[in-house]
């Protein structure tokens, strides 16, 4: 796409918003969503920011990417990985759009040295609450904004057009599977190999890992390589997660590596039976998508077909348990013992990162309040557990959250959330966020960070 195209769908766009009586609330019309808490409707059609879909431009001698705030990564990816460029980090599943990665929270195993996608980003246009486009970088007038803009979930505008930093590539990654029998062993070597960033001489270039259980976990430290001696393919037959367990190591493209978890959807795929040999080898592998698998998880949602069935065969109803959350590195293994003892859910996914270096003190990012120079391990577990006799849905996500805070952590805002309303302001920006608010949306026209997160609108 180019530029004037760009500008007639910012306009038309505005248009749109404009015709939204005023007094009602303001939402998005997207094909897609890749949160997992219930929204409850407006009664009216959303914006369609279907026209916001794409890549502006790539300048390769920059090494920067003008994209709109609807293009997903696999369209973004498309564009960069021909000029040997990728963005700084690329969340795992191909249907996040960069937009949503930016105001909300992405992360991958380049976190520990890259930060989170908003820390890419150098100038965002912005369409507020009050219908302006507003360009908002770290150091213009609108510098607050932009630093808020970050875990703000829509909730402050909506980003049209993005200007970020791109990450040279090599053809291959390199990956090498370390097992250890003792979490405080697995913690001990992350800690180890994020000061070093060096694994036998070589460098370490993503880090993440897998708990399968308290006595098997792994590290899967991945290195750049400019040739490869043979490599895996993921997308059909063949399981990422399960090769971790089999192979001390491993080859893949460079674009096999970016999306090596979204074929299974890390492991949630085993939910539609698909990593069973007989039925994958009858299942196209365009079918074999994060995509395709969170469309069956809204029509469950909207239908509760496999619920109703659970219920005439006398099974317990379930929570759903679909949670990101970053624990400080010294605290992980203390998190970990305590999910595996009081929650039934494996595998694991870990996952280190860092806030990068930044002028704007400690805490650069107010509504979701990392501190720099301290690391973190993002810890993800997606599945549903059973409500006991005398239980409450909701009952082990709250626990979740009491763990979390008390051990210093955050938790990622795209699932449920149980925290009143006092508590949650006072862990995601409380007064920084709602003096924000007020300058950029002061009629209310999108609902608050809590009423979405938490209010479910």
């Amino acid at each position: 796409m180019g530029w004037e195209q760009h500008e007639r769908a910012v306009t038309e766009l505005r248009a749109q918003l404009a015709a939204v009586p005023r007094g009602e609330p303001v939402r998005l019309a997207k094909r897609s969503s890749n949160l997992f808490r219930p929204r409850e409707g407006t009664g009216r059609p959303g914006l369609d920011v279907s026209a916001l879909d794409s890549v502006i431009e790539v300048d390769p001698v920059r090494r920067v990417a003008q994209v709109q705030g609807m293009c997903t990564y696999e369209h973004l990816v498309e564009a960069t990985l021909p000029h040997g460029l990728m963005p700084f980090v690329v969340p795992q599943l191909k249907t996040i759009t960069l937009g949503g990665a930016v105001t909300g929270l992405g992360i991958e195993s380049s976190s520990f040295r890259n930060g989170l996608p908003h820390e890419s980003v150098r100038e965002m246009d912005i369409l507020t609450g009050t219908g302006e486009i507003l360009t908002a970088t770290a150091d213009n007038e609108h510098a607050e904004l932009f630093r808020t803009f970050p875990n703000s979930y829509g909730s402050l505008g909506y980003s049209v057009r993005l200007e970020i930093d791109l990450d040279p590539i090599k053809p291959y990654v390199h990956l090498r599977h370390l097992r250890f029998g003792e979490l405080s062993e697995l913690t001990a070597r992350m800690d180890e190999l994020l000061r070093t960033r060096e694994l036998d001489g070589q460098a370490v270039d993503f880090l993440d890992g897998v708990v399968f259980s308290a006595t098997e976990s792994y590290l899967i430290v991945g290195t750049w390589a400019e040739h490869a001696p043979y490599t895996s393919d993921y997308t059909g037959q063949q399981i990422f997660y399960r090769s971790i367990q089999e192979r001390a190591e491993d080859y893949l493209t460079a674009h096999d590596y970016i999306w090596r978890w979204d074929t299974d959807w890390f492991w949630c795929s085993r939910a539609f039976y698909v990593q069973n040999p007989k039925v994958r080898r009858l299942v196209p592998k365009r079918y074999l998508r994060s995509d395709v698998y969170g469309k069956i998880i809204r029509f469950e949602n909207r239908h509760g077909w496999f619920a109703k069935r659970d219920a005439r065969k006398g099974n317990l109803p379930r929570e759903r348990v679909v949670q990101d959350v970053e624990i400080p590195i010294e605290r992980t293994t203390d998190f970990l013992e305590w999910f595996l003892d009081n929650v039934p859910i494996e595998p694991i996914w870990l996952c280190p990162l860092a806030v990068r270096d930044h002028d704007n003190g400690d805490q650069p990012w107010p509504l979701y309040p990392l501190r720099v120079g301290e690391q973190y391990v993002n810890v993800g577990f997606w599945s549903t557990v059973e409500i006991p006799q005398g239980g409450s849905d909701g009952d082990t996500n709250k626990e979740i959250e009491r763990v979390v805070e008390e051990l210093g952590g955050h938790k990622s805002l795209y699932s449920d959330a149980y925290y009143d309303e006092a508590t949650f302001w006072s862990l995601y920006g409380g007064e920084t966020y709602q003096q924000i608010k007020k300058t950029y949306d002061p009629d209310g026209r999108l609902p608050d960070l809590y009423a979405k997160a938490v209010g479910r609108r």
